[in-house]
């Protein structure tokens, strides 16, 4: 899935990705995959729901840094 992108406060922009761990990942085993992606990618996580089916709903969000042109004369 492609991660998705929002505004929020002034100027502030987020990448959004939502990732599913299913219900026989131990929770070791979910928190070392999010540790992986957070130390590599720049994530951290917004959101995290145990669906009623066991699985683990993760919504994991990094700040969008825009560069501006830099003219030189």
């Amino acid at each position: 899935m492609a991660p998705a992108q929002r505004t929020l406060g002034r100027g502030v922009e987020w990448e959004f990705d939502t990732v599913v761990y299913p219900r026989d990942f131990s929770r070791s085993a979910v928190r070392r995959l999010l540790v992986e992606r957070a130390e590599n990618g720049g994530w951290e996580l917004s959101r995290l729901r145990i669906r009623p089916d066991g699985s683990r709903s993760v919504v994991l969000r990094r700040k969008i840094i825009r560069q501006r042109p830099t003219f030189l004369l």
